[in-house]
């Protein structure tokens, strides 16, 4: 049985990730906004430490808090003026995209009540060493992730160069 303390814990990661994702989407200020999805993918990261996958926790806080966010900041200061409000939305589908919020959040309910055991205990996973993982990170056979993860280096490249490309014309 867990202990208390990971219950109380869980629970505040997890209304941290709800407020902070909110926030990040609902913020007039952009760099708000970037700092918010910040503080969502540390609490994501969290939530790996909490289910021991330290490995998984590391990659969150070095790819995605570290890099990602810092390119959209770098994207963000080159492009707009930070400190400004972007202007309101003006929608005439608001009941639209909340009614179809609504209906999305009780799919999601419903498959985490039908397909997951709330109250069992974590299954019992094997221990999977350095040399595993990194073949299948890196290999090319079936079930492994060499070609995703060049085409990701390669958009990241196009970025990196149409950043330089916008802030040479300025």
């Amino acid at each position: 049985m867990e202990s208390v303390g990971s219950i109380i814990l869980y629970t505040v990661v997890c209304l941290a990730i709800v407020i902070f994702s909110v926030l990040a989407v609902t913020t007039r200020k952009i760099l708000r906004a970037a700092t918010y999805l910040l503080f969502t993918l540390f609490a994501a990261a969290v939530v790996y430490f909490m289910l021991d996958y330290q490995f998984l926790g590391a990659v969150q806080i070095a790819v995605y808090a570290g890099g990602i966010v810092v390119l959209f900041v770098f994207a963000i200061l080159l492009t707009s003026h930070p400190g400004s409000n972007s202007e309101r939305l003006a929608s005439k589908r608001r009941v639209l995209g909340l009614i179809a919020s609504l209906l999305m959040l009780g799919v999601c309910g419903y498959s985490l009540l039908a397909r997951c055991n709330l109250f069992a205990g974590k299954p019992e996973m094997e221990a999977l060493d350095m040399q595993t993982v990194g073949t299948a990170m890196m290999g090319t056979g079936a079930g492994q992730y060499l070609l995703p993860f060049e085409a990701v280096s390669v958009l990241l490249l196009a970025c990196i160069i149409g950043g330089i490309v916008v802030a040479r014309k300025r």
